[in-house]
């Protein structure tokens, strides 16, 4: 059902993006650069940038011929004012203990009439609101630690795996008016919202109700 739900939180980006030969792309979080591609291809730019911690992962989206630059999301962006025509980020601010910078340097390094899509996990989704009457951690905010895997929630996907990196730990989760919210405060218009996932229901019920689908994805203009 994750592995549905992520499928089409990819499409739900993918239809959100506008075909602009000229476009300036820049990916937060490439990683090895195969989704990068994908969305640079629907845009049809090969003015791609990157931003990727993981050096392998850096390494592999550099041999595609992206331009990639390793630094702390939590700092300023490492480009100039108006530099971009699209930002994408996906599972991304998530993991960020200074959002505010985060979509302040978006919104910066954003050509006027540019646009950020922004997805993320949804702490309104039906799963995350059962795990919280439960008294578990919600399913969203279940890898906080370096110690263990997936603490608090015995549902949790991966639960008895080895612990993950710290650059895999969520700091914090948004629900849906908080993010969308987010965006406003940073001077972004929100233009567009998807949904995917609604466990244990079928995938697509989360683009009809959006606001307890479990990913969220915001389409929001630099005016």
């Amino acid at each position: 059902m994750y592995a549905r739900a992520s499928a089409l939180n990819i499409k739900n980006i993918q239809g959100l993006l506008e075909p602009n030969p000229a476009a300036a792309l820049l990916d937060v979080g490439c990683d090895d650069g195969t989704l990068t591609l994908k969305l640079a291809k629907i845009i049809g730019t090969s003015n791609i940038s990157g931003v990727e911690i993981v050096p392998d992962q850096a390494e592999k989206a550099a041999r595609y011929n992206i331009k990639v630059k390793s630094f702390d999301l939590n700092d300023k962006f490492d480009w100039p004012d108006n530099t971009f025509d699209v930002v994408h980020a996906n599972q991304v601010i998530e993991h960020l203990y200074n959002s505010d910078n985060f979509l302040s340097e978006i919104y910066r390094t954003l050509k006027p009439d540019g646009y950020a899509i922004i997805s993320t996990e949804n702490a309104s989704s039906w799963c995350n609101i059962f795990a919280s009457v439960m008294g578990w951690q919600i399913f969203s905010l279940t890898n906080i630690s370096t110690k263990k895997r997936n603490i608090g929630n015995p549902l949790a996907i991966h639960r008895d795996e080895q612990p993950a990196p710290p650059s895999w730990n969520h700091v914090r989760i948004y629900n849906w008016r908080g993010l969308k919210e987010l965006l406003e405060a940073h001077s972004l218009i929100v233009e567009q919202a998807a949904g995917a996932g609604y466990f244990p229901l079928p995938a697509f019920l989360g683009n009809i109700d959006k606001i307890h689908a479990h990913f969220m994805t915001f389409k929001a203009r630099k005016k």
